[in-house]
């Protein structure tokens, strides 16, 4: 919704996209409590589970924060945990979650040079996916397809139905997943985009359909998931766009709403001396603990692309089958 009521140049989105926004009372939805809660159905009323932990989250608190009917305080930034974790000497804030949850904020909000009190969360999903691509190397041993250039599990479909992959109740039984590498490709994209055509040259007779990769295969088993799932092929277009021309994060950041959600967090650019510091340091692991409020943060350019509008089309686009 804030993407959209940013780009299209047409007063009806825009009303019915304010409209959709203001409508979320992020502040019920603390229910008394400093963290969101996880949802609320008539049944039963809240979930009992809490986004109290790093995670996707990093969106939600900011769309919270910046909300103009139904915002949450400020102090609620810092009240999720950021746990540490360290595969390999390499340091990042990590909950034990799929690969997904370092990916889908960064699809709409431009964290590359801003840093809170904790943390670069661009460069802290840079170090998760290549600790991830490491781990997934480590596996070849068991899954020889696996390697430095495929590689990649997360949350999928599989031959036994939905699995989150990289959990340790759901650990990689060889099922490669193009999202993975697919979602993290504005964080490493030589090392992504190398298993995305590896993917798609060695098995994209089977895994190439008319809409993109397929979810998720397995090559020993000759498995090729049946589907197309929007939401794991919306987070490879996403993050490619971005890529390709900072589109979505240009938009989204010009936006008043994106703009005091950061300031509200304490996300903001660094200094220049603290900037070259940190640039100094960025070839260095992430300490082992974060409270004491230390920062990985490094400088980045800024986007070249401004924001675009875009007006209304009566025309719907029709699918066009990729050759």
């Amino acid at each position: 919704m804030l993407h959209t009521k940013a780009y299209w140049e047409d007063e009806e989105i825009r009303k019915l996209a304010s409209q959709l926004l203001d409508r979320a009372d992020w502040h019920w939805m603390l229910n008394g409590g400093q963290m969101l809660s996880h949802g609320w159905v008539p049944e039963s009323g809240f979930l009992p589970y809490r986004w109290d932990a790093y995670s996707e989250l990093l969106a939600m608190y900011l769309l919270a924060l910046s909300s103009e009917t139904h915002p949450i305080p400020a102090a609620c930034w810092n009240t999720w945990r950021r746990p540490m974790s360290d595969y390999e000497g390499i340091f990042f804030i990590d909950a034990g979650a799929p690969l997904f949850v370092h990916q889908y904020s960064h699809a709409w909000f431009d964290f590359r040079d801003r840093l809170d009190h904790y943390a670069n969360y661009f460069n802290n999903s840079q170090r998760a996916t290549q600790a991830h691509r490491m781990y997934c190397m480590s596996l070849a041993p068991e899954y020889p397809w696996f390697g430095p250039n495929m590689w990649g599990v997360t949350a999928s479909d599989s031959r036994k139905g939905y699995r989150v992959w990289g959990t340790a109740s759901h650990p990689p039984d060889g099922t490669l997943v193009p999202c993975a590498a697919g979602g993290s490709i504005v964080f490493l994209p030589q090392m992504c985009g190398a298993v995305l055509q590896n993917m798609k040259d060695m098995y994209g007779k089977d895994l190439w359909c008319r809409y993109g990769f397929r979810d998720a295969f397995h090559p020993e088993a000759g498995w090729y998931g049946p589907d197309v799932i929007g939401i794991d092929l919306g987070i490879m277009l996403l993050m490619t766009e971005n890529l390709r021309s900072q589109s979505v994060w240009s938009t989204v950041m010009a936006s008043s709403e994106a703009k005091r959600g950061l300031e509200l967090a304490g996300l903001v650019h660094p200094s220049a001396e603290l900037s070259q510091k940190l640039n100094e340091e960025d070839s260095n692991p992430l300490p082992q603990s974060i409270e004491s409020g230390s920062s990985d943060g490094s400088k980045k350019s800024k986007p070249s692309a401004q924001p675009r509008r875009r007006r209304r089309s009566s025309a719907h686009a029709q699918p066009r089958e990729t050759r």
